[in-house]
């Protein structure tokens, strides 16, 4: 006679054909071991963040740059946080205030190891996959951040039995992209469309936004730009002037308001959302705003120019800023940043956006000056009521 498997355990099964012995996890997040409702699972609570809402959400990339906002609304709703770490513990440490008491729990993980993924996700209903790398290191490349974790992710998430999987991606990942900057393809869009198919083919039920540049508190957007490492002094070089490249920025807190509403809604799952902003700038506008935003603008100095008119200080630059911090590029100044940053958005209008989740976009006028404000020049100048008058908006790019 067959072992009955009850909800939320491992239970042995042996296969017909080889007749050797496996261990199964039947997982339910309503019935504990033995076979009676667990009341721990039940939703409770009026709503908010003293509530639990029956979510148990495993958010891998917790630290990151849009992991922390997405845990913090999930911590909002009354959502169990398990939040899976690498390395220092109090890196994420901090996010132990997103949620209740109780309600946020840690455990460290590799990537590469099957065992930690699995315990990190064995209590969830939903996982969440914000693990992404804009540079290589001697550890980790491309293909072991962008396709081989999130397909090993998805794969344990699915025999696990979750519920809901949500991956980001990157709104111009292609298997076959143009080079700008670069001689080759660049890797970086590439490992990015790979890992949207691995993910889409171990978890066909996933949930895929595709971002474009994201910008916020902390960002590696705005803050390339207004890094010293970017800009030669006071000339800045960009990919033929900044004038054939179109860029649709969306604001942080946008894309994690969508994964939110995407949790929330059923009909969200196998879907592909374009988080993206409510307007499109050509490239040279917008970096002229953010330099206008600063107070550098032409009279302080600023100057923008095609970066083939740089082809010695550039590259040597490049490599300077390499050679002094191998293990973190300052500035985002390497190759494949500035191969993303020629990179035009190009949005399919047969796909929805964060709009379609009920999301009211931010727009970049709005809150870009607060963002730029602590890179102002002569920051500690007190200075008087209209002697700065504001820089006009950068011109919307509709086509």
């Amino acid at each position: 006679m067959a072992p009955v498997a009850l909800s939320g355990q491992f239970v042995s099964k042996i296969k017909p054909a080889t007749g050797s012995l496996s261990v199964v996890y039947i997982k339910s997040s309503f019935y504990s071991t033995d076979g009676r409702p667990n009341l721990a699972a039940y939703k409770r609570g009026t709503g908010g963040r003293a509530s639990f809402n029956g979510v148990v959400a495993t958010v891998f990339g917790c630290t990151g740059f849009l992991g922390r906002y997405v845990c913090n609304k999930l911590g909002k709703n009354g959502t169990q946080m398990i939040l899976p770490y690498r390395g220092d513990f109090y890196d994420a440490n901090r996010l132990k205030v997103a949620g209740d008491l109780g309600q946020v729990l840690f455990t460290p993980y590799d990537i590469r190891d099957e065992e930690s993924i699995a315990k990190s996700m064995q209590y969830s209903n939903v996982v969440i996959n914000l693990v992404g790398r804009d540079y290589e290191t001697k550890n980790f490349k491309y293909m072991d951040v962008h396709v081989e974790g999130p397909r090993r992710i998805a794969r344990i998430a699915r025999e696990m039995g979750v519920e809901r999987f949500i991956h980001v991606s990157y709104l111009n990942g292609s298997d076959t992209p143009k080079p700008l900057v670069l001689r080759r393809p660049s890797m970086y869009k590439i490992s990015k469309y790979l890992g949207e198919c691995a993910v889409r083919e171990e978890f066909p039920m996933a949930t895929v936004f595709r971002a474009s540049d994201i910008y916020g508190a902390e960002d590696r957007f705005l803050r390339s730009f207004a890094s010293k490492f970017r800009i030669n002094g006071k000339f800045l070089p960009l990919y033929k002037n900044g004038l054939e490249t179109v860029k649709q920025p969306v604001y942080v807190s946008d894309v994690a308001q969508g994964i939110l509403n995407a949790l929330r809604d059923p009909d969200t799952k196998c879907q592909v959302y374009q988080a993206v902003g409510p307007k499109r700038y050509l490239l040279a506008d917008l970096v002229d705003w953010f330099y206008a935003l600063m107070r550098k603008d032409e009279k302080w100095g600023y100057v923008r120019y095609d970066m083939k008119y740089d082809p010695i200080f550039f590259p040597l630059k490049v490599m300077l800023v390499n050679l002094i911090s191998p293990a973190y590029p300052l500035g985002g100044l390497h190759w494949e940043s500035i191969e993303k940053e020629a990179t035009t958005d190009v949005v399919d209008e047969n796909l929805p956006t964060l709009e379609d989740l009920g999301v009211t976009l931010t727009e970049m006028e709005n809150q870009v000056p607060w963002e730029l404000k602590p890179f102002r020049a002569h920051q500690y100048y007190m200075d008087k009521i209209g002697e700065f008058p504001k820089p006009p908006n950068p011109k919307v790019h509709n086509i």
